[in-house]
């Protein structure tokens, strides 16, 4: 008895910033092969440097997808679609991917899907947690977005807030290297404030006093900022560092839950769908399972390899949008900004 034959096989590519991701998805559900390479070049500079990441993609592209169709046991004449961030993120990153998926498409004949990688991320968690009820809201928290959204059904989004200046894992990173402890910030600082007080430093909750579902993070970092003034420069002792850490992070975290259960609250969701690189940190965690049970919604949280930039939600959004009919023409573009990228944000 032979094998079934898939309905579909998506090559998912994601270049939207510092990490290369491929990813071979079966009939919309089954990750076939997932590869994820993290450049860790940019540790070396304090942040993410745009032209070497464009240049570690080039280089990183070609040989992680013949390695993730081996994993997977696929030829390329067998894919049915190749699905691609085109936006928001690094311009340079971006077009990196949707040339070589243009390209690879082309010499295949089969269509190209661009993907919005945050449109990905509402959807991720959907790869280990199965179809979503719907309506639900998703939250996005990551270095380039805080983000707030109804989703009503695939494609149809209602941005209920978003961050006003810093993303939450931007505030973490330029903290982390206020106290000297290096780039990326969110999983060290994350660490520290474990054996720090989070009482020792009454930091603001931002925007929590206001109505709506935005944030802002500016004024926390300057407030940090300030109460390590007495201190000098780093480095600091480690007592400081984890009390300062644990009372950014308590900010932070009490600050997203709130907004996100006055968004549960509105729109009266069964369920809270968890995005983006910070959603891997483990107070926010723990703090959210806390705030969901207590309202009996379902809090969706994919693994940390599917919380970052990763190319297995870009392959089932795209999965989505094929058997849907919708893919891209030649025309498909890169685009830094979220507003640009023709998302339709309801």
């Amino acid at each position: 008895m032979s094998a079934r034959r898939p309905e579909s096989l998506v090559l998912g590519i994601e270049t939207s910033c510092d990490d290369t991701s491929v990813a071979v998805l079966e009939d919309g559900v089954t990750l076939r092969a997932h590869l994820i390479a993290a450049q860790d070049v940019h540790k070396l500079y304090g942040g993410i440097v745009p032209e070497l990441a464009s240049r570690a993609h080039l280089e990183l592209l070609p040989r992680m997808v013949k390695s993730a169709l081996g994993e997977a046991n696929v030829e390329p004449a067998e894919l049915t679609a190749i699905a691609v961030t085109h936006a928001p993120g690094l311009v340079g990153s971006l077009v990196v991917g949707l040339a070589f998926a243009k390209a690879y498409g082309a010499a295949l004949g089969i269509p190209v899907i661009g993907v919005n990688h945050i449109e990905a991320h509402l959807h991720s968690a959907t790869l280990e947690h199965g179809e979503p009820p719907y309506p639900h809201v998703a939250l996005i928290v990551s270095g380039g977005h805080t983000e707030l959204v109804e989703v009503k059904a695939f494609g149809e989004y209602r941005w209920m807030g978003a961050t006003l200046d810093d993303a939450a894992g931007e505030a973490y990173d330029k903290v982390a290297k206020r106290l000297g402890l290096g780039f990326p910030g969110g999983p060290v600082i994350d660490r520290m404030a474990a054996n720090g007080r989070a009482e020792a430093f009454a930091f603001p909750r931002p925007m929590l006093d206001r109505p709506g579902f935005d944030f802002s993070f500016s004024g926390l970092k300057t407030a940090v900022g300030t109460a390590l003034k007495p201190h000098g420069e780093p480095p600091y002792p480690d007592a400081l560092i984890a009390d300062v850490a644990a009372s950014f992070q308590a900010a932070v975290v009490e600050t997203v839950v709130a907004k996100s259960m006055r968004a549960v609250d509105e729109v009266g969701a069964k369920a809270l769908s968890l995005g983006g690189g910070v959603a891997c940190n483990r107070a926010l965690r723990a703090a959210l399972a806390t705030a969901c049970e207590r309202r009996g919604v379902a809090l969706r949280i994919p693994s940390p390899r599917l919380c970052a930039d990763n190319a297995g939600m870009i392959a089932l959004v795209g999965a989505k949008r094929l058997a849907r009919g919708e893919v891209s023409g030649p025309e498909l573009d890169a685009f830094a900004s979220l507003e640009a990228s023709g998302l339709d944000l309801g």
